[in-house]
């Protein structure tokens, strides 16, 4: 596995730097103190006054607790890779080479998921995400490709433990969607989704080309944080214009045969929402209020962001309608992130739910 002693000192001392910048990122010490006096929140007669409030703490309490709990795990397998190593230097064997390579996959893995998480400190990495997809100009071809990203998203949620909600879709005449929109309920489901917001390009051999000719397609995905029920956002009724319709695909007898679906515009934004997969109309609508009202949400705090750059006088990425990422499937193979530069050969994988990759080079850029 290693060429010598050397290679294997430098991966131990790489992994010793990492568990310390992990340590002083966390703070460990000023950590475990918040944990205490949020415990001692707990206490108070009227905690449960509040019961939103008081989730949010305890499961506050819950993910640094377990943060620290992993921070002394690494410790532990830090002295254990030293322990192997002074093993292997003093009676080279077999069995101590496999005990070494299992160590350091199972050391660089937790460590790996620990980065990722502190990458997630974004004001709302840790909410629930609505993803949207949509295909470009291209008819048939365009509709096929919207539909694979959709099935890539679906295999990368189940990979990761994510729960998807289909909230809205509509299938393309010959082949593909036209549109689908779906929940994904999750730990930081928005803060692991939140880079793959933008166009997306394809390059291929069409299958509904005859002529076996190279076509280009577009789709672009949109990424929204799905807030609290109690964002302070005002919807006024002469603002927003309801529809109601038969759904359509999946769902069961009931909602495929009364206008339990539920498209929302809001007028002023343009902003349009749909949801057809909850039995009764009122639980459609009030499903779609809820990411109205996110959506409006976002829509404040990005305009928030772009009004103080224009104080400081820094020009902001537009990344929403920009390229963000190129699937070659001939005359090579290749994905490609045009932002964080990150791209991999293996385009099956990729569109097998594969984007770990993808996701952490895009945390760690925007956090550099």
């Amino acid at each position: 596995m290693f060429k010598d002693m050397y290679e294997i000192n430098l991966l131990y001392n790489d992994f010793s730097k990492r568990v310390n910048d992990l340590k002083e990122c966390l703070n460990i010490e000023s950590l475990k103190k918040e944990i205490s006096e949020l415990e001692e929140r707990t206490n108070d007669s009227d905690f449960w006054d509040d019961n939103r409030e008081a989730s949010k703490i305890l499961k506050k309490i819950s993910k640094d607790k377990n943060n620290i709990e992993k921070v002394l795990e690494l410790d532990s397998m830090i002295s254990d890779f030293k322990d192997l190593i002074t093993m292997i230097g003093e009676e080279e064997s077999e069995e101590l080479s496999t005990m070494l390579e299992d160590h350091i996959n199972s050391t660089e893995s937790l460590l790996d998921k620990m980065e990722l998480e502190i990458l997630l400190s974004g004001p709302f990495d840790d909410t629930n995400a609505i993803v949207e997809i949509h295909p470009g100009a291209g008819g048939v071809e365009a509709h096929d490709w919207a539909d694979m990203l959709y099935r890539m998203y679906l295999r990368y949620c189940e990979q990761v433990g994510f729960k998807v909600n289909i909230l809205d879709q509509l299938s393309g005449e010959e082949a593909g969607i036209k549109s689908v929109t779906f929940e994904v309920k999750g730990d930081n489901a928005y803060g692991m989704l939140k880079g793959e917001k933008g166009v997306h390009r394809l390059v291929r051999i069409s299958p509904f080309d005859a002529n076996k000719r190279r076509h280009t397609s577009f789709a672009s995905v949109e990424i929204s944080p799905i807030f609290e029920d109690n964002i302070e956002i005002e919807v006024r009724d002469e603002d927003i214009k309801v529809d109601t319709y038969r759904a359509s695909g999946a769902g069961g007898q009931h909602v495929n045969k009364t206008d339990s679906a539920v498209r929302i515009t809001h007028i002023p934004t343009g902003i349009v929402v749909s949801c057809q997969t909850q039995r009764s109309q009122i639980q459609n609508r009030d499903y779609c209020m809820n990411v109205l009202k996110s959506k409006l949400y976002e829509r404040k705090m990005k305009e928030k962001e772009m009004e103080l750059a224009k104080i400081k006088g820094e020009s902001m990425a537009n990344e929403w309608g920009s390229q963000i990422r190129s699937y070659v499937f001939c005359p090579y193979t290749m994905v490609k992130d045009h932002r964080s530069n990150f791209e991999v050969s293996d385009v099956s994988k990729v569109m097998d739910g594969d984007l770990d990759g993808f996701v952490s080079a895009y945390l760690k850029m925007r956090n550099n």
